[in-house]
């Protein structure tokens, strides 16, 4: 009469007669106010309504077996229950779920009206986790009910390699949990939970994703090689994997193609030259440990390069290498197999390395960086000259001897002119000049005097004018 919503009446009347335990007649008052997800899918338990009778029925455990009232169910519940019970019995797990008439209930009410990541939840919540699986596949339900339901209270309670037995026992070749363990890896991935994701991708046999996840182990948190040199055996893990890998798609080359869809693939090239890359970090990583136990290291730096990074940092290894040695000659042949394998500017590291040495005060060590150069078969001609051209930046550091030293040391008479202009030695610069052929010659004299004059240099631009 007063227009209110019965719901709340017809739900109440409900809990009652469950509370009575006349479990028929609660059926019956809760059809009239419970109504089914419009998304079984979503990602929560259903209605509070719902979720208060599992609850109820949950918390009264009664050994009974289904009560005498229930065979005065009307027509249309007995096809529901019987409808019910043949999505869920089929796959019953043995136990008090099998043999108990309110476990019967909880079932009926959340096949019924229930969400399917409630129905999972209830399975795993009574150590039913083949049923909550098999439930997951018939519903083909998403991978955010498999991370919810199943695999967060599979991890959080211990129970993971239970888990993993089962997806295995269900599946042998794990294709139908493909999606589901992909969207588990990203979500520990997400969490920062690297064991665990470690191991999860050790069981999906996923070769390729499991030596990324070793990378992270060896690199991540590092400040020093000498930390480095201890986590080496991750580099040998790193290597195991992908040599297993190689392996596999060897084998599978000779049958079918591969029908897996989820494991990460990779070419045969591409694992080689990756394999190549952990020999060379170990390589790396033995020389720097070394260095830095002797004492020879100089370099200190915000972030610890490897050679896992981008071609920058790896440029960075390679200058560490040559500079953290005894001297330059050291470390030269790994930083040299470096700046090969994977291509780098050459140039550009030794510049970089020169204008190191120039901050340390080793000016020699720049003329054996030179000779390393030169003599590693593959330098362009101006490859010095362009090394110590570059060094000239901050010659006003440089002790005049060791200055003249290194501009003597080039090749390029043009290229010495050119250096002692930097470094305003415009009498050295007018006597190389002076000795090139004539029409250059007076050239290059003519723009050493503009300069002595714009520079107020007036012994120097006297003499070039009584030269031209």
């Amino acid at each position: 009469k007063s227009g209110l919503d019965p719901g709340g009446a017809w739900h109440a009347w409900g809990m009652a007669c469950l509370k009575a335990g006349n479990l028929s007649s609660a059926r019956e008052k809760f059809q009239r106010c419970l109504k089914p997800p419009m998304d079984l899918n979503q990602l929560n338990h259903g209605s509070r309504l719902v979720q208060d009778v599992i609850q109820y029925l949950e918390s009264t455990v009664k050994p009974t077996l289904i009560a005498d009232d229930d065979y005065f169910a009307t027509l249309r519940e007995l096809e529901a229950m019987l409808r019910t019970r043949s999505l869920s019995l089929e796959i019953m797990c043995e136990g008090k779920i099998q043999h108990n008439s309110y476990y019967q209930e909880c079932l009926f009410y959340l096949h019924s009206y229930g969400t399917n990541l409630a129905i999972i939840s209830f399975y795993m919540r009574h150590d039913c986790m083949r049923e909550a699986l098999l439930h997951l596949l018939n519903k083909e339900s998403p991978s955010e009910v498999f991370i919810e339901g199943v695999f967060i209270p599979s991890y959080e309670s211990g129970k993971l390699h239970m888990l993993e037995n089962l997806l295995e026992t269900i599946d042998p070749g794990l294709e139908s949990w493909g999606v589901y363990l992909i969207a588990a890896c990203k979500y520990l991935q997400r969490k920062n939970y690297y064991h665990i994701l470690y191991e999860l991708q050790q069981f999906m046999k996923d070769h390729v994703r499991a030596a990324m996840t070793c990378i992270r182990f060896f690199t991540h948190g590092a400040k020093s090689y000498t930390e480095l040199g201890g986590k080496q055996t991750w580099l040998l893990k790193i290597k195991d994997h992908l040599k297993v890998y190689l392996q596999e798609v060897s084998r599978s080359s000779g049958r079918k193609k591969m029908s897996c869809t989820f494991r990460k693939k990779m070419s045969a090239t591409d694992v080689s030259r990756h394999i190549n890359t952990v020999d060379l970090q170990m390589e790396v990583t033995k020389f720097l440990h070394r260095c830095e136990s002797l004492g020879t290291s100089q370099m200190t730096g915000s972030s610890l390069p490897t050679l896992f990074g981008n071609n920058n940092m790896k440029m960075d290894v390679a200058c560490k290498v040559m500079l953290e040695g005894k001297n330059i000659e050291e470390g030269f042949g790994i930083a040299f197999r470096v700046l090969q394998d994977f291509q780098l500017e050459t140039t550009e590291v030794y510049c970089k390395v020169a204008k190191q040495l120039v901050k340390q005060q080793k000016y020699n060590e720049i003329r054996q960086l030179l000779k390393c150069v030169s003599e590693s078969g593959v330098a362009a001609k101006n490859d010095g000259d362009n090394i110590i051209l570059n060094c000239l930046n901050e010659f006003k550091n440089i002790p005049a001897e060791d200055l003249d030293n290194l501009i003597q040391d080039m090749d390029s008479d043009e290229n010495k002119i050119q250096a002692y202009v930097i470094c305003n030695k415009l009498r050295s610069a007018y006597l190389v000049s002076v000795r090139q052929e004539k029409t250059r010659a007076v050239q290059l004299v003519q723009h050493v005097r503009q300069l002595a004059e714009s520079s107020g240099d007036d012994v120097v631009k006297a003499i070039c004018a009584q030269w031209l």
